[in-house]
């Protein structure tokens, strides 16, 4: 067990400043901070012009939780796919290390950076829009955010693993990003997207977070939207084991073929 732990939080950390050794304060904020801002503003604000009958928090709410995605979708299919491209996947799967702790502790960076992300879009929202929740709701927003990023950085672990075999994995992180955008309820309710729309978008991460989330704003409590909360930690479980056995069946097809560390 201890073995585990320390490959677990020492190897995670390890592997992620290996793997983003690139990131520095001047490339993180416009990127991680700067654009979370623009795209709160630019749909709150739409909404209004609009006149969709939604209030800023419908906005805040959908946008702050979704915003998570920038790190959980592109940074985790970058922990997997790029030790591919970077020419180190072999001497990794060599290792007689426990592949559960090697990718569980690249999540874990990958999680905190996500939470900090949608924090800041909170706080934009507060500060720039008429955004304003109870103080009482904030802890159980917290919990939302915490559970949706959880469950999004598990569905980048899937698009992670896709990489390992697709050339161009950039795309499908980039597609994955806007689908959902499009088709999680962020910025269209649900209840008016076409039959076939919603279905997938209920099959999806951050759905059932941001549904929670917009309750908890309007002043619900933790208990009236724990429902949702399980549900969307459910939805991330599933991702996250997908993940794991696609991982573990294409690093076995990958001894048979050799064809894995190829790029």
């Amino acid at each position: 067990m201890k073995t585990w732990l320390r490959i677990f939080f020492i190897g995670g950390a390890i592997a992620y400043r290996g793997l983003f050794n690139w990131i520095r304060p001047y490339m993180y904020i416009p990127t991680m901070l700067g654009s979370p801002l623009f795209q709160i503003l630019f749909f709150t604000y739409l909404g209004r012009y609009a006149n969709t009958g939604e209030g800023d928090a419908f906005f805040v709410v959908g946008n702050a939780i979704q915003v998570c995605s920038m790190s959980a979708v592109y940074a985790m299919t970058m922990a997997v796919a790029n030790e591919r491209q970077f020419g180190t996947l072999g001497p990794l799967l060599a290792t007689p290390a426990n592949r559960g702790a090697i990718f569980l502790g690249r999540a874990l960076p990958v999680l905190a950076n996500g939470i900090i992300v949608s924090a800041w879009g909170f706080l934009v929202g507060r500060l720039f829009t008429n955004f304003d929740p109870p103080l009482s709701v904030i802890p159980a927003m917290a919990l939302v955010v915490v559970v949706s990023t959880f469950s999004c950085t598990a569905f980048g672990l899937v698009l992670g693993t896709i990489g390992l075999r697709g050339k161009d994995f950039f795309f499908a992180a980039n597609l994955a990003y806007y689908l959902l955008l499009l088709f999680c309820g962020v910025n269209i309710p649900l209840s008016v997207m076409p039959g076939w729309m919603a279905d997938i978008g209920r099959c999806l991460p951050l759905t059932h977070g941001i549904a929670a989330g917009r309750e908890l704003a309007a002043g619900a409590s933790l208990g009236s939207v724990a429902g949702l909360i399980w549900t969307e930690f459910a939805i991330g479980l599933v991702y996250g084991v997908i993940g794991f056995f696609t991982f573990r069946l294409l690093e076995l097809e990958s001894r048979r073929t050799a064809v894995l560390d190829s790029f």
